[in-house]
């Protein structure tokens, strides 16, 4: 069950994504929000670049909820892409294509990219920066991919897979940004917040932690690096 997240009259943030995961990792930084629904063509330019990719959406995300928003508040808007090789992979058309991509992913790391973008309406100010993460796959079986398939989960998840599916655990060990590969990096958003003078009056990175039931090896060094 997702955790409810706090709603004012005028929220201090827009959330451009309609995922239940942003949203949840959002509300550990106890900063009030809304949610809007970024409707965006996410098809890849040609010869685009992964980072070049998502942080291209996370700014389009960004802007097309513009006149949803007031002009006192930030947007924030993320993309997040599943790479292997010199492929995006994206949300499978079908069951049998999550098959595919869950079997090509096997037993191997891919990057997992998330751009993200804030957009401070009243100075007319747009921050973005880049999360890349490293997942290592472990080697499940065909009857494990099989019965994950058969659940549906795969089918709105990039890449095919969710990391924190509760019983297919498709990842092995991770030493990167646990959040960023379930859609968005919270210490990349408070670093950016910081920049905004809108620090968060929590402890995020413990919170995200506890959540995640993760020890995380990068949210201090994320932390203090400057954007």
């Amino acid at each position: 069950m997702l955790e409810s997240f706090p709603v004012t009259e005028k929220p201090v943030l827009v959330l451009a994504s309609n995922s239940p995961r942003r949203r949840q990792l959002l509300a550990l930084a106890d900063w009030t929000f809304s949610v809007s629904v970024a409707d965006v063509d996410e098809s890849q330019h040609k010869n685009e670049l992964p980072a070049d990719y998502v942080l291209r959406l996370a700014e389009t995300k960004a802007r097309a909820v513009v006149s949803q928003a007031h002009t006192d508040q930030i947007i924030l808007a993320a993309d997040t892409a599943v790479v292997d090789g010199a492929d995006i992979l994206g949300k499978p058309k079908d069951m049998a294509e999550a098959v595919t991509m869950l079997t090509r992913l096997r037993g191997h790391t891919h990057q997992v990219y998330t751009g993200v973008a804030l957009l401070r309406l009243s100075y007319g100010l747009l921050l973005k920066d880049l999360c890349i993460t490293d997942v290592p796959m472990r080697g499940y079986s065909d009857e494990e991919i099989q019965a994950y398939v058969q659940t549906g989960d795969p089918l709105d998840k990039a890449g095919a897979y969710a990391i924190q599916h509760p019983h297919f655990h498709p990842v092995a060990e991770m030493i990167g940004c646990y959040a960023s590969v379930m859609g968005l990096p919270m210490c990349h958003v408070v670093r950016m917040m910081r920049k905004l003078n809108t620090p968060p009056n929590v402890d995020v990175p413990m919170n995200c932690q506890i959540l995640l039931e993760y020890k995380c090896p990068v949210s201090r060094a994320i932390l203090s690096e400057a954007i």
